[in-house]
């Protein structure tokens, strides 16, 4: 197939998502970005259907999808643009109050589930006749434990939670990354041979990424926040609040430091003291619109390409079985890691009684976990009774049937839940 241009490709993905969009409205009526992903989803399925029958137009939607890279797409090019729009929205003074609670499960809590998701897929793999390493098995960990963000704060924002629920379930989506990605990259390099786990390297990379991270989004805030301060132009700020992820996304991938932590840090300073002291009424109001805008379309533009990734996973009946306990491996870790953390911390402060459980389904998985399962090289290998064969395939599969689960089915159901919860709460 000719190599199709860019700028095709995105404007077939923004029709879908149009078209996509038209239907749910119309017919689901599911949360925007859930009803954009099950109609993609949808349109994959036929699609799959009818290449029993003419399979050459599976083929062609094959190659189209292989053709989009869907980690660079997110990692390296929307992720910034949607963090930092979530980021503007969120209150400092809110997350200030939930700080250790954001802190554990961000990090302990991070490694503690990647530890649990780990040991649990060794073993039921190798129930299955599948010999998966340990340090696969923990990459696999890796990416699955941190929450989504962007499938989080489209979540939250949707269903109208308590203020401090909201704050702690985005607030640890927001910060998160950071850590489950220093794991991956120390685990995959353990995976592929070029590294090791020494308590050193984890060290280091977590100092350069999340502190290097943080630090990049500090001054990058501070640098927008003067020159928002010095100028009085709704265009120029416009531009100014722009070229902080445009150019600072790419200036800490170059410096080898968190580009998401740096986006959220630089998100909070613009969205918290620079909204207050560095823009007037109208350049507020406008910058509001823009990132709101900026978010509905990547989002709905991420969702669809979620769904549309069934077209090209290596679909095995024993992949998809293993998905399917993947689920509840995977809340069973939250909960425990969850839970631990609300317990050492009930010491300090009050919890509602249903924390724990509402924590633990609040907690989604989404397009960060199927964009670093897709970063595993093909050269990483498990084996079966029978044959050989690359470990991102079956990783791909299981993160992909945990990510759906997780999106449709916990999405749906969030919001239920939590009035439940706070109605018998209230009644007790």
């Amino acid at each position: 197939m000719t190599p199709i241009d860019p700028l095709v490709a995105a404007g077939i993905v923004i029709t879908l998502a149009a078209i996509f969009a038209y239907a749910n409205e119309r017919w689901l009526q599911f949360p925007e970005t859930i009803g954009l992903m099950v109609v993609a989803m949808i349109l994959s399925l036929v699609l799959v259907l009818v290449g029993t029958l003419n399979p050459s137009m599976m083929r062609i939607a094959q190659e189209f999808m292989e053709q989009i890279d869907f980690n660079d797409t997110l990692m390296h090019g929307m992720l910034g643009f949607l963090l930092f729009a979530g980021a503007l929205h969120v209150k400092l003074d809110d997350l200030a109050e939930q700080k250790w609670v954001v802190t554990i499960t961000a990090t302990l809590g991070v490694i503690g589930s990647t530890l649990l998701v780990g040991i649990l897929t060794h073993y039921i793999l190798a129930a299955f006749g599948i010999a998966m390493s340990w340090p696969v098995c923990f990459l696999f960990g890796a990416l699955i434990s941190p929450t989504d963000p962007i499938s989080v704060l489209g979540i939250m924002k949707k269903i109208g939670a308590p203020k401090s629920l909201a704050t702690k379930i985005s607030g640890e989506s927001l910060f998160n990354d950071g850590v489950g990605v220093v794991v991956f990259l120390v685990l995959l390099n353990a995976s592929t041979g070029d590294g090791d786990l020494s308590f050193a390297q984890v060290s280091f990379l977590l100092l350069q990424e999340v502190g290097g991270g943080a630090l990049l989004g500090l001054i990058l805030g501070a640098v927008a926040f003067y020159l928002h301060r010095t100028v009085d132009s709704v265009h120029v700020e416009l531009l100014i609040s722009l070229s902080v992820v445009a150019g600072g996304y790419p200036l800490a991938l170059a410096l080898h430091c968190s580009g998401p932590i740096a986006m959220v840090v630089a998100g909070l300073l613009l969205g918290n003291p620079g909204r207050r002291h560095a823009m007037g009424e109208t350049v507020r109001a406008q910058v509001d619109a823009l990132w709101e805008m900026i978010d509905e379309i990547l989002n709905a533009i991420l969702f669809v390409l979620l769904g549309l990734e069934v077209i090209i996973l290596a679909w095995r009946r024993e992949f998809l079985f293993v998905g399917l306990l993947m689920i509840p491996v995977v809340l069973l870790s939250r909960f425990v890691t969850v839970g631990a953390a609300v317990t050492a911390l009930r010491r300090f402060r009050v919890f509602s009684p249903r924390a724990i459980r509402i924590l633990t389904w609040g907690g989604l998985r989404g397009g960060i976990s199927v964009a670093l399962a897709l970063s595993i090289p093909l050269t990483i290998e498990v084996t079966d009774d029978a044959t050989t064969f690359p470990a991102r395939n079956l990783i791909l599969v299981m993160t992909y049937v945990v990510v759906v689960f997780s999106i449709v089915v916990q999405g749906l159901t969030i919001g239920p839940y939590i009035r439940r919860s706070l109605s018998l709460s209230s009644q007790g």
